[in-house]
């Protein structure tokens, strides 16, 4: 869903709106940086709470520092939606789903103990972050990446499936093979097993006893090595192709028809023809400039009297 952010009225909701949802102004961004300060120490303070040992020493300030953080949110979330004209289409957009889960286990804990713990989620909110620095290179290189993965997510499908079944089969073997005294007590069991084995993990909790089995097991982790260089080549080549396609235009060149130039280039790469066809070529002198302008001007005219609907 597209997200329409505009202020919901003048005067001190315009100015909320500035100070909030905006970043090119000194208190607009002392905000922001504001903001993602408090944001780190609350999950910094929920991180240290989870320790035994620092819980119990300074839990109690913990515990107020945690209160002061929610309440801190709760009045900025308020303000946010108070400064807005949609406040509702807002909450059901990803930020607004975050700003409430942000304050959210805080007030649930006075019914549900323990809710606490999902006060991790604040981190999505420091990628407010790429908003307020402007990082508009590692956002375009993030939809490259985004982009990519999402063109190879067919033949990276067609892996997984392939794996599972190669998984179904070594489980299945492995489990007519070993003894359930080896922990092969049914086939999904030994599913776990090969999964474990495959991926070259090898927790050792299940681990065949018999020659055969460790025989087995041995070709199980070979087929992980050898076909763990799948998936990445497959993402790596789309993200060569992403590349190659924000770096070359598909425009043909009106002298010999090349169309693999760099975006930008001026000229064509192999016969040095002028590409831009909506100007003519710096390089031409006063009187060849004026024939194209004169030529341009002559074509315009024939292309509107063909469009000329018949009297």
């Amino acid at each position: 869903m597209n997200l329409e952010i505009r202020p919901g009225g003048e005067g001190l909701r315009t100015r909320a709106f500035q100070i909030i949802f905006e970043s090119d102004t000194p208190a607009a961004k002392g905000f922001d940086i504001a903001l993602i300060a408090m944001i780190l120490a609350s999950v910094l303070v929920v991180m240290l709470d989870s320790v035994a040992a620092y819980a119990a020493r300074w839990g109690e300030l913990f515990f107020w520092l945690e209160w002061g953080f929610t309440i801190a949110f709760t009045i900025e979330l308020a303000i946010r939606l108070y400064c807005l004209e949609r406040p509702t289409q807002y909450l059901r957009s990803f930020y607004g789903v975050v700003d409430v889960i942000a304050v959210l286990p805080t007030w649930l804990a006075l019914i549900v103990p323990g809710a606490q713990a999902l006060l991790i989620v604040r981190v999505l909110r420091v990628l407010r972050i790429f908003r307020i620095l402007r990082l508009m290179q590692f956002v375009g290189e993030g939809r490259l990446l985004v982009e990519s993965l999402r063109r190879a997510l067919h033949p990276i499908f067609l892996f997984l499936l392939t794996v599972l079944f190669l998984v179904t089969i070594f489980a299945s073997l492995i489990y007519l093979i070993e003894p359930a005294e080896a922990g092969f007590t049914s086939i999904p069991q030994a599913i776990y097993w090969a999964i474990v084995t495959l991926t070259t993990v090898g927790y050792g909790d299940i681990v065949p006893v018999t020659p055969l089995g460790q025989g087995l097991s041995m070709m199980v982790m070979l087929t992980g090595y050898s076909i763990i260089v799948v998936p990445t080549g497959v993402f790596s080549a789309q993200v060569i192709r992403s590349i190659r396609e924000e770096r070359y235009s598909d425009e043909a060149c009106p002298g010999c028809g090349h169309d693999r130039h760099e975006r930008g280039a001026r000229y064509c790469l192999k016969c040095g023809t002028w590409l831009d066809e909506e100007s003519p070529d710096p390089h031409l002198s006063e009187e060849e400039q004026a024939a194209w302008h004169e030529a341009r001007k002559e074509s315009d005219a024939d292309g509107q009297e063909g469009e000329t609907p018949p009297g």
